[in-house]
């Protein structure tokens, strides 16, 4: 076949490209599955260009994996290099990997977009190898695909390495096993944060121990990187009554109203719909806001025409402004504005439709059908947040992983 440098140079940036907006798009407030779907067969298209070219379009990749390295140059890479099984290859992928932290995703990705039979060898060579980065690579790539890594998973539980050891407990959780948590529990205690966190995570999803739950509230209030993940789990494990009873403390003596508006719509009760509908009148929480009353009442507010405009002057994230020291990423980016006024006038039309005392999500209540039902048809925040509601509901069963590849997902749904 004849090679042309130029365009398998575009296809090497191109993929790096598509895969770093892929990983937005897997966690975006509104995009769907067959969002996510058409985002990796443009990714695929322009891998499959690389392979086509063969050992040139290795060596193109190569070269922009060593001038660039993001997880994207990375993930590009490690496809064509764990493909080829050649050792070389692989090793220069895992030297890039390894270079900056953030990219050693791009390695974990590719093992995770590579059918399981073909990348399998490879994650029991990484389970098996020496060094503790490469080891936590191994069950990254062995829980995106849902399968144990056995013995190598009971030996991380003792690691020396936190990020080892963390990563080992999370995996605990994403694959459903639920005979682990007198290990859980002992590292409630740990020094390390990450290994607390994790610990705490899946013993809170996999049996809702009360003392996992409490840690994960503690993580909540105090805020940082694992604060909304932890008042999430955190709330779907709470009584109704403590949920209550934690809510009210978030918003009247902690003054946390925006965690507090994420956590209504894991508590999911239509009791809720009020604080939410009040807090739609406060430009800074108004999104979040109308994300959980979507969560719950499966309205969209902009094809429902609930959706306002945004207030004039209102500004979230970096501006224009060089003297401007904002420089966080509106955490709101993509969702509507929604307007208080149209919402009230719309839950007050079907208020009637919802029990107060049952849970719902995107309209229904919780049970294993319409969670099945979300994961196929709700945007990727909503799909996650069923795929939690179903893995607490069948305790012992991986959690379906919502990131995935989406041809992947579309074949187990």
């Amino acid at each position: 076949m004849l090679f042309i440098p130029p365009i398998a140079e575009q296809h090497a940036t191109e993929a790096a490209f598509l895969w770093l907006l892929r990983d937005r798009t897997a966690v975006a407030p509104h995009a769907t599955l067959a969002d996510l779907t058409g985002m990796d067969d443009r990714l695929e298209s322009h891998v499959d260009g690389l392979r086509v070219a063969g050992q040139p379009g290795w060596e193109i990749a190569k070269g922009q994996l060593a001038e660039l390295g993001g997880p994207g140059e990375v993930f590009a890479a490690a496809v064509l290099a764990f493909e080829s099984g050649g050792p070389a290859k692989i090793q220069d992928v895992l030297a890039a990997g390894s270079a900056k932290p953030e990219s050693v995703r791009g390695v974990i990705s590719a093992l995770g977009w590579l059918p399981y039979d073909q990348a399998s060898k490879h994650i029991r060579a990484l389970l098996a190898a020496d060094g503790p980065a490469l080891r936590r690579v191994g069950i990254a790539a062995s829980a995106i695909h849902r399968r144990n890594p056995g013995s190598a998973l009971q030996a991380a539980f003792a690691a020396d390495d936190p990020l080892l050891k963390a990563r080992a407990f999370r995996a605990v959780g994403e694959l459903g096993i639920v005979d682990t948590h007198i290990t859980l529990r002992a590292n409630l205690k740990s020094k390390d944060p990450t290994v607390r966190f994790w610990a705490a995570w899946s013993n809170a999803l996999l049996n809702g121990h009360k003392d996992a739950v409490a840690y994960l509230q503690n993580v909540a209030e105090a805020g940082g990187p694992f604060a909304e993940r932890a008042a999430q789990m955190a709330m779907r494990r709470l009584s109704p009554n403590d949920a209550k009873v934690w809510l009210k403390r978030l918003v009247k003596e902690l003054g946390q109203r925006r965690i507090a508006l994420i956590v209504a719509g894991a508590f999911a009760d239509p009791e809720a719909i009020p604080f939410l509908i009040d807090q739609m009148k406060d430009p800074k929480l108004a999104r979040v806001a109308g994300e959980s009353f979507s969560m719950i009442t499966g309205v969209r507010l902009d094809y429902d025409k609930l959706e306002g405009q945004k207030p004039e002057g209102f500004e979230a994230g970096p501006t224009d402004n060089p003297e401007d020291e904002n420089v966080e990423m509106d955490p709101d980016e993509n969702l509507p504005w929604p307007d208080a006024a149209l919402v009230q006038k719309w839950w007050n039309a079907r208020q009637g439709n919802f029990a107060k005392g049952t849970r719902y999500l995107l309209g229904q209540p919780i049970t294993p059908e319409s969670l099945r039902l979300a994961l196929k048809n709700g945007y990727q925040r909503q799909r996650t947040a069923a795929a939690l509601e179903l893995a607490i509901l069948k305790p012992g069963r991986p959690l379906f992983e919502v990131r995935a590849p989406g041809f992947r997902q579309q074949q187990l749904l």
